[in-house]
């Protein structure tokens, strides 16, 4: 929304429109398979196990992908799905080393053609470079070595077959990460409103035009370096849940900046803000949940389900288990939640409502971050942050809107709170009086903090200070 006008009107006002399998704008992915029209399709993640990544071990490391792709296929199949959407996260040495990336995306490519012909096997292939970027300190965000050979993965990984362009970036993480630990809601959205929203302007803007002269579909971004820290230091109990919570709904400005610069969805996977991406935009959305306790544990196993348009497992390392590798225990299990959710879209609105009312109930009060991603919360919030004519005063407006709707929730005994998150609701309440109502004054006032030293200020333009 940088240098635009609000959208004033919000995509998703009825609440029985807003449920999985169906979005506003379905993407078609040129073979027959449509994302968000009208079925939810499992999206399965996996990764190496442990091992170095090294030229001498490249050899399995291509027949560790290529059996991972191949029993992925074959389980899918055999469960009669009806298409897939396979992400291939690529780890840093295959970013840095962009034909290394493009040489494992020609295998799942080579692979899920091949299942097409011979099965019938709708799929679709997101590949997702590494945000190499922040491997140096302060990170370079705008120049440099690890910029070039991250944006020259996406084109060779587009020409290698991939058919979704998608990326977890980490513009302002070098602030995030300690705000988040101190409790400190300035250093918090400095690092989402201004610097987040700076890189994913800038970052977007290059994946959109790649993924245009590729022919292939810019998905969308995350707030995993941010907001799913967050809820994993919540649940190990080091920072408070309404802290978590606060993160979740103040990074939505930042990854909507992808949709702004022309990503069409489907978002990426770990972005649990993607229902409030999809009410503002109408793009489908790529969740996870109970499915992705393989990659970390959550207190949003079911309402991250409500509106998702492909089910998702995080990652998983290829790994032995009982009945058989991981991979293909991770693809069946998201056969059968796509089952379930599709039975009852064949059933009708009346049916898909009610599963969906099911899977956010369970949820929704016993958690302040399940609470703020229930559909009929996130409808009403996007209501307010449309409204807003920036970033930082939709950031601002989000984070407004958090507290009061928890505050509200604890008062009529709605919501689970224990007296230390209570406390610390009051304490982000109070904190939240004193932050800066503009950009500029947030960066001034960051600058001449503790934070000042972390980041380079000219690799997000900030010279000039403005957002405008």
């Amino acid at each position: 929304m940088t240098g635009k006008k609000s959208r004033s009107k919000l995509i998703y006002s009825e609440l029985d429109d807003f449920i999985f399998g169906h979005a506003y704008k379905p993407v078609a992915c040129g073979n027959g398979l449509i994302i968000g029209g009208g079925k939810v399709y499992p999206e399965i993640n996996f990764t190496l196990p442990q091992m170095m990544i090294e030229k001498n071990a490249w050899r399995e490391i291509e027949n560790q992908y290529s059996d991972m792709i191949d029993s992925i296929c074959q389980r899918a199949v055999e469960l009669f799905v009806p298409g897939i959407v396979v992400e291939l996260e690529l780890l840093p040495p295959m970013t840095l080393e962009p034909d290394l990336g493009a040489e494992i995306t020609q295998i799942m490519r080579r692979t899920l053609d091949n299942f097409h012909r011979d099965h019938g096997l709708l799929s679709v292939l997101r590949v997702t470079p590494v945000d190499v970027r922040d491997m140096v300190r302060p990170p370079r965000m705008r120049s440099g070595e690890h910029l070039e050979k991250m944006l020259r993965s996406f084109e060779v990984c587009a020409e290698a077959g991939a058919d979704i362009l998608s990326i977890e970036s980490t513009g302002g993480k070098e602030i995030h990460d300690d705000a988040l630990m101190m409790g400190d809601l300035k250093g918090i959205l400095f690092a989402l409103a201004v610097l987040g929203v700076k890189d994913m302007t800038f970052l977007w803007e290059h994946i959109v035009k790649i993924s245009r002269e590729k022919n292939v579909i810019p998905g969308g971004d995350t707030a995993c370096g941010f907001a799913n820290t967050a809820m994993v230091l919540a649940d190990k109990g080091m920072i408070p849940k309404v802290l978590a919570a606060v993160d979740r709904v103040a990074s939505v400005p930042r990854s909507l900046q992808a949709h702004v610069m022309g990503a069409t969805g489907p978002t990426k996977d770990c972005a649990y803000e993607g229902p409030y991406i999809k009410a503002i935009t109408g793009v489908p959305i790529s969740m996870e949940g109970k499915s992705s306790a393989c990659a970390h544990l959550s207190s949003i196993g079911n309402v991250a389900a409500a509106c998702c348009d492909l089910w998702s497992n995080e990652s998983v390392q290829n790994v032995r288990l009982l009945s058989t590798y991981a991979p293909v225990v991770s693809t069946e299990q998201l056969a059968y939640d796509c089952r379930l959710m599709n039975a009852a879209l064949e059933e009708g609105v009346h049916a898909a409502t009610k599963l969906r009312d099911w899977l956010v109930k369970s949820d929704k009060y016993l958690d302040p971050q399940a609470y703020i991603l229930s559909p009929d919360i996130v409808i009403d919030i996007c209501r307010r942050l449309v409204q807003c004519n920036s970033p930082y005063e939709m950031t601002l407006c989000a984070v407004d809107q958090t507290l009061t709707r928890l505050r509200d929730a604890h008062r009529e005994n709605k919501l689970q709170m224990s007296d230390s998150e209570l406390r610390w609701l009051n304490c982000l309440s109070k904190s939240f009086e004193s932050i800066p109502q503009n950009d500029n004054e947030m960066n001034e006032l960051i600058q001449e903090g503790p934070y000042g030293s972390k980041f380079n200020s000219e690799e997000y333009l900030l010279r000039n200070i403005s957002l405008e």
